[in-house]
C-alpha cells in the first residue's frame, strides 16, 4: 500500500512505543510486559488471578508465563483467596511494589513528554478517535459474520 493506512500508523507507533519501553525497562531489570503486569495489579489488596488477564487483554497462557517469571524474580506472591478457596490472589512483594513504582514513573514520563509536545486539543481528538475505533471493533461494526469483507 502506497498511502499511510490507519492500521499502519497504529502498528508502527505501537511498535516504536513498545521498543522504547523495553529499552527503558532494561535499566530496571524489567520488560514492558512485566511493567504492564505490575501496573495492572492492585498494590494494596491483591488481585484475583482470573481478573488480571481480561484486564490486560492477554491470553491466559501468556499471562501465566509472565506471572511465573515475576514470581521467580520475587515481585509477587500468590495466596489463596480467603473469599473463594478455589481462587488465587496475587500480591506485590516490597520488591514488586518498588518495580511497580519504577514502571509507573516511566509511563508518567512518557505521558509528560508527549503532553509537552502535543496540544491538549489534539490529544483530546486522539483519545476520541481511539475510543471510536475501539467501539467500532467491540460492536463488530467493521467485520461481522454477515459481511463479505
Amino acid at each position: 500500500m502506497k498511502d499511510l493506512t490507519i492500521d499502519h500508523a497504529l502498528r508502527a507507533t505501537w511498535q516504536a512505543v513498545s521498543k522504547m519501553y523495553n529499552e527503558e525497562a532494561k535499566n530496571y531489570d524489567l520488560t514492558m510486559a512485566i511493567g504492564f503486569t505490575l501496573l495492572s495489579m492492585d498494590p494494596k489488596g491483591g488481585t484475583p488471578s482470573t481478573t488480571l488477564g481480561p484486564k490486560m487483554g492477554m491470553e491466559a497462557t501468556s499471562l501465566s508465563r509472565i506471572l511465573k517469571n515475576i514470581e521467580q524474580k520475587g515481585y509477587i506472591l500468590r495466596k489463596r483467596n480467603p473469599k473463594d478457596g478455589r481462587g488465587v490472589l496475587i500480591f506485590l512483594t516490597p520488591l514488586g511494589l518498588e518495580k511497580r513504582e519504577e514502571s509507573k514513573e516511566v509511563v508518567l514520563r512518557f505521558n509528560e513528554v508527549v503532553k509537552e509536545h502535543v496540544p491538549e486539543e489534539d490529544l483530546n481528538v486522539f483519545f476520541k478517535t481511539m475510543s471510536t475505533i475501539n467501539k467500532l471493533i467491540t460492536d463488530k461494526k467493521i467485520y461481522s459474520k454477515t459481511t463479505n469483507n
